[in-house]
Order: structure tokens, then C-alpha cells, then sequence
């Protein structure tokens, strides 16, 4: 299965960005082989409007499973949920962390968004 994980830095040790659409990166991490990448977020974190929406479809075209992130809004969240994706919210620590807690059925699909539409 692969991931999504919002991140500040390209690095496993790299601290959870509580931002989904605003995360500076994501790191894209197959949790069957350990293999991962990273995805530069920046034109959607730059971006002015929209920019969970436009997170959302880069996620999307990833071709994850779920998505680990502090926050989540409403508009990002249902753009996810329809295509096929977990949202786990809430996740903090490092990029590292986040996939063990994941593991290790530590997280639990979120329901809802937990922030704001336009959340900095």
C-alpha cells in the first residue's frame, strides 16, 4: 500500500507538516517495500485559493491509498474520500514515526476534515 505524508522536508526524519494542502512536500511511501519519493507541493502551496483541491489531485494521481497529515480541510477531505482515499488526521512526529504508527494500527480514518476551508 502506498501513502501519502505531508512533510516539511525531504527526509524521513522530517517533522509532519500539519498542513495538508499547504505542506511544503509529500513523501510518497510504499509501506509493503520501503521504497519512497518525495513530491514537491509548491504551486499548490503558493497558491493563492484552491490549494487543497489541487493538493488533493496530485494525491490522487500518485495513485496512493491514504493520506497521514495534521489537517485536512473540508474541500481537500471530500476530494479525497471520493477517490478512494483514507484521510488519517491528527498525525504528528516525523515522516518515519507517522508510517510506524500506521503499521502499527495506531491512526484511524478520520470522518471528517478537522480544519477549516482556508486554513493557514
Amino acid at each position: 500500500m502506498k501513502v501519502a505524508i505531508s512533510c516539511k522536508a525531504k527526509s524521513l526524519a522530517a517533522e509532519v507538516d500539519a498542513r495538508f494542502g499547504r505542506a511544503a512536500y509529500f513523501c510518497i511511501y510504499d509501506v509493503e517495500t520501503d521504497n519512497y519519493s518525495f513530491v514537491d507541493n509548491q504551486l499548490s502551496s503558493n497558491s493563492p485559493s484552491g490549494a487543497g483541491v489541487q493538493a488533493a489531485q496530485a494525491i490522487v494521481d500518485s495513485g496512493v491509498s491514504a493520506v497521514l497529515t495534521g489537517h485536512c480541510g473540508p474541500k481537500a477531505f471530500r476530494a479525497l474520500v471520493a477517490a478512494g482515499i483514507k484521510v488519517y488526521a491528527d498525525v504528528a512526529g516525523t515522516v518515519q514515526e507517522a508510517v510506524s504508527a500506521l503499521r502499527n494500527n495506531e491512526l484511524a480514518p478520520a470522518t471528517i476534515a478537522n480544519a477549516d476551508g482556508h486554513w493557514e
